[in-house]
């Protein structure tokens, strides 16, 4: 198994993945340990069809969510200390750090009509795993499960969504959750970097489709 045997190559992984788990366990709002394994996982399973270099995609995959900006104010600067210790710790090599850090610093969704940083193979690969634990069922849930911990409303049909046009203004939105599908989510699909992203995507995507077609439907009582 691919998982298993990059492990094995790299010491290092587990000890961050135990951290990790560790830290993330019991998170309530979908950013939870789980997220995190799942994005590990479908990072490597996408880099054995994609290529890229395995020992980034583990580390970023594992760190993506360490000072997340909707959890932690001064996320940029965190993120760049908690990496560079934790990285540190290991021995890890600067110029993996640096590509580490840059997929960190530019994984996140900033909004519909903002331009996407990532740059490297690796960053796509882990950007793609960490948009497609967003979408289908699992997404679903991790958007009302966030949306709740964030007391937003699950449904408000006079408010529109809204394509934003700056970070600041995606971050700052309170929108109800269904707005959120229409904002990010639906978008997904077609933001994909990766072949392997794209095919994993559509059925996600049709998934939610269908459920948005079946709430709709129960919203109205039909």
């Amino acid at each position: 198994m691919m998982v298993t045997k990059i492990e094995n190559t790299y010491p290092s992984i587990l000890k961050i993945k135990k951290q990790i788990q560790d830290e993330f366990f019991g998170e309530a709002t979908g950013h939870d340990w789980y997220h995190i394994e799942r994005v590990y996982k479908n990072a490597l399973k996408i880099h054995e069809l994609e290529g890229g270099n395995p020992e980034i995609i583990a580390y970023a995959a594992l760190l993506h969510d360490i000072a997340d900006h909707k959890f932690v104010e001064d996320h940029e600067s965190e993120t760049d200390k908690r990496i560079r210790e934790i990285l540190g710790r290991e021995n890890i090599s600067q110029s993996i750090v640096d590509e580490v850090l840059h997929i960190a610093h530019n994984i996140s969704y900033k909004g519909a009509n903002v331009a996407n940083k990532i740059t490297s193979l690796e960053g796509k690969i882990v950007q793609d795993a960490d948009r497609l634990d967003a979408i289908g069922a699992i997404g679903i849930a991790r958007a009302f499960a966030y949306g709740g911990n964030k007391n937003r409303a699950i449904y408000l049909p006079t408010q529109k969504p809204t394509m934003h046009e700056s970070f600041d203004a995606y971050k700052n939105d309170e929108g109800h959750t269904i707005n959120h599908f229409y904002e990010k989510l639906l978008l997904l699909k077609d933001k994909m970097n990766t072949e392997t992203g794209k095919k994993i995507a559509q059925e996600r995507h049709d998934f939610m489709q269908n459920f948005l077609d079946q709430f709709y439907a129960e919203w109205e009582a039909n």
